[in-house]
This record gives C-alpha cells, sequence and structure tokens, in this order.
C-alpha cells in the first residue's frame, strides 16, 4: 500500500541514558530483539541526556557522530532503543538518508516475522496500521501524486496524505470486524471446552522463559521452541492428563517484554482472553536470568493490564540446568496459597512435581467423596457425571430428586452446575446419603 524504505540488515542501535537512568538491561535485550528480527548490529551508539531533543530525540552532535557512523559502516536501518514521535522520526530520517525504526516499530517487524496463521497476520496488521496511522506525516515518496481506481482517486483538493489516511481507516474497521469473528469463534471453542468440564491452564511469562519448551515436555507436542526473543506468537492449546484429576487443556501464549507497545495489547484481545478465561495461570520464569525479578514484575503488570490479575497462579521457575545447585523441588508459603516449581524442561527434571502441585491446586490433598442432590431436570448433568466414571453410590431423596455420591474435582462439578444452570447442591461432605 505505501511505498517505505526498504528494510536492510545492517544495523546501527542508539540508546540515551535519560536522566541519569542506567538501564543497561534494557539495551541487552534491545540487542536480543535487534537480532531476532534478522538484524546484524555493526555498531552501537549510547549517550547521555537530561531531557529527549524535541527535533532529533538525541542532540545535534549525537546525530552528527551518527551520521559518520552510517557512511562508515554502510548501515542500512538505525533502531532506537526508545520510542519516538512521528515528527522525530521523520526528522532523523531526512537527515540521516536512512530508515529509522523505534523500539514499537521494531517489535512489530519481528511480531509481523513470526505470525503464521491467518488470526495472527491479523492481529500484527492491525497493530501496525495503527503504529503507522500516527506516523503518516513522514517522507513518503509518493504523498505528491494521485491514483486512479475505485476509492484511489481524491476528490476535489484531496492530498495524498488524505486518502492513505481513509485507505488505513477502511482497512482498520475491516480488520477489527475480522478479529471480532474469530473472538466470536474463540469464544465458541471456549464454551465447547467448559462444557466438557476440562480445566485450562495457559502458560505465561516473560519472553524467552522457555514457556514453549515446558509445552512441549507437558505435553509431548512439537511446537516450535529457540532460544531468541517471540520464537513463537500464535497460541496452541493441548490435551494433558494429570493423575487424580483426568485431562486439562493447556495453551501456550506470547511472551510478554517490557514496554509491550499498547497497540499490541489492543490487537491481540483475542489471543490474551484465554489468558483471562484460564482456571490457572503458570507463569514461567528464568531463573538463570540475571533480571528475573524485574522480568516477572513486568509479566504481572501485563497480566493486570489485561485484567487476569485475579486468575489463580503458580510460578515455575525454568533452567535450573543452568544455575549451579538447584534443585527440583516445590516451596509454598504458608498455607500453600504461593507454590513455586523448580525445573527444568530442557531436561525434564522436576516435571513430576509440576504435575503434582497442578493436580493439588484443582483436586485438593484431602479430597473426600461428596454428596449432591439434583433435581429431574438435570437429567443431563446426571448422565455426563456417569460419563466422567465419577458417580460412586445414587439413591433418591423420596421427592423425586437424585442423591448422587460423586468423586470429582471441586472446580468440574462447580463448572457442570453451572452450565447447567444449577447451584451446586452440596448437601454433606461424606458417609451415607443424607
Amino acid at each position: 500500500m505505501f511505498e517505505q524504505p526498504s528494510t536492510g540488515e545492517r544495523a546501527v542501535i542508539v540508546h540515551l541514558y535519560l536522566d541519569g537512568h542506567e538501564a543497561g538491561d534494557d539495551l541487552a535485550e534491545f540487542h536480543e530483539l535487534a537480532q531476532s528480527a534478522g538484524a546484524i548490529i555493526v555498531a552501537t551508539v549510547t549517550g547521555r541526556r537530561e531531557t529527549a531533543d524535541a527535533k532529533f530525540f538525541a542532540g545535534a552532535g549525537k546525530v552528527e557522530e551518527l551520521r559518520d557512523t552510517i557512511l562508515k559502516q554502510s548501515v542500512d536501518v538505525v533502531l532506537f532503543n526508545h520510542t519516538l514521535s512521528p515528527s522525530q522520526e521523520r526528522n532523523l530520517e531526512k537527515f540521516l538518508q536512512c530508515r529509522v525504526l523505534d523500539r514499537t516499530g521494531l517489535i512489530l517487524e519481528i511480531f509481523a516475522q513470526r505470525a503464521n496463521t491467518f488470526e495472527g497476520k491479523l492481529q500484527v496488521e492491525l497493530a501496525q496500521l495503527r503504529h503507522l496511522s500516527t506516523r503518516l506525516v513522514r517522507g513518503w515518496t509518493h504523498l505528491e501524486r494521485q491514483k486512479g481506481g475505485i476509492g484511489l482517486r481524491g476528490g476535489p483538493g484531496e492530498t495524498q496524505l488524505e486518502i492513505d489516511r481513509r485507505l488505513i481507516k477502511k482497512r482498520l474497521t475491516l480488520l477489527a470486524q475480522k478479529l471480532e469473528r474469530v473472538r466470536t469463534q474463540r469464544g465458541e471453542g471456549r464454551r465447547a471446552r467448559r462444557k466438557a468440564g476440562l480445566p485450562a491452564i495457559s502458560l505465561v511469562g516473560y519472553t524467552n522463559a522457555g514457556k514453549s519448551t515446558l509445552f512441549n515436555r507437558l505435553t509431548n507436542s512439537t511446537v516450535y521452541a529457540a532460544n531468541r526473543l517471540f520464537a513463537t506468537l500464535d497460541p496452541t492449546w493441548r490435551r494433558l492428563e494429570i493423575s487424580g484429576l483426568g485431562p486439562v487443556i493447556v495453551s501456550d501464549t506470547v511472551g510478554f517484554i517490557r514496554h509491550l507497545p499498547h497497540d499490541l495489547v489492543a490487537a491481540f484481545r483475542a489471543t490474551l482472553e484465554e489468558v483471562c478465561e484460564a482456571d490457572l495461570l503458570l507463569h514461567v520464569i528464568d531463573c538463570s536470568s540475571p533480571t528475573r525479578e524485574e522480568n516477572t514484575e513486568q509479566v504481572i503488570r501485563v497480566l493486570s493490564e489485561i485484567g487476569a490479575d485475579g486468575v489463580p497462579r503458580i510460578e515455575v521457575h525454568n533452567k535450573i540446568d543452568l544455575v549451579p545447585g538447584l534443585k527440583p523441588s516445590v516451596l509454598r508459603d504458608q498455607g500453600g496459597l504461593r507454590q513455586q516449581v523448580w525445573l527444568s524442561a530442557s531436561t525434564g527434571e522436576g516435571m513430576d512435581l509440576l504435575k503434582q502441585v497442578i493436580g493439588e491446586h484443582f483436586v485438593g490433598r484431602d479430597r473426600v467423596p461428596c454428596w449432591l442432590r439434583l433435581p429431574v431436570t438435570a437429567a443431563r448433568l446426571r448422565a455426563h457425571l456417569y460419563a466422567l466414571n465419577a458417580v460412586l453410590n445414587e439413591t433418591s431423596d423420596g421427592h423425586g430428586a437424585w442423591l448422587l455420591e460423586v468423586a470429582l474435582p471441586k472446580i468440574r462439578l462447580e463448572r457442570l452446575c453451572h452450565l447447567e444452570g444449577l447451584e451446586c447442591p452440596w448437601v454433606a461432605a461424606s458417609g451415607e446419603a443424607p
């Protein structure tokens, strides 16, 4: 649609320490982002400023230094580890005669490379166009030309810039409609899983924490996993058998990162709803990372932003094989409210402990059979309980209602009753029928 300068591979990274903030970890992570996008980093330009320059973000002297580096190193693209305003991006490209991308633009480029499914491509395009719609002030080569064709020819006095804005707005509307249909389809899939009474577990965590490796180890799958940021983008679901619980559904989701673009959060709403609707989150943490505390806080911040901070979580500290002295273990706060599992998804150490903790979460360590009273209108629920081999005993209360002694995780019983429009009618903890 637009004639942009083509992206090259040779890149120079620019990072300014503002207000005395070192942010060395941010710079190291940005290097990984650039490499994940396929860039060959030929130079890194750093500097210090109290505040960003309004015209170039960097100062005039630093921009001159940057231009010399571009000429000497034959640089194709300049990557700023900051968020640039549209005018700053335009001014830099005009002065440097080179393509400029800020942190948000680079992340969007990576997501565009990773998207494989129809939904993923729609989500990335939506985020890219939202980002682009604020940057049509830049020096596009065709802004002075008029185009022919239905919907492309401008009216009297309509500039190419106005045409571009109108075309983007039209495309955004179309993408939003398509993604709404995807959202509806996802909702139907979730309802089907709930109807089957299957607990849903979602893996979340900072990007490159090992979520896909853990997912493959748990479910014996072959989802693509690699030691790079955003190795996988599209969500995947698999069935997992837990001893004493039965089958559950596990989903692998996109990784989080610092300064995650808001356009991406909005575009991936349908995908992130899987996290919000889960019964349990496995928060995967790279225990070998020196920034694990900051990364953990960032994940919790994003979960709060998408409304998933109230979903129960188990912390899974992964990659213990990279930390000398760490062994597979389970740690619990008093009362067992905060559970932590230490394991290695790569070697498989500690996987049995994770499955045990998942089972304990849903079933409870002190599970006993329970009695419940079902009215005659709940015949479908009764049949479903028999199909799950959950009924231990059955009798009648003398008024037409069924009394069933069942052995099933409470969460599954409550969900099944909810789907039938019933309050879960517990009548006794155990023993003989009341």
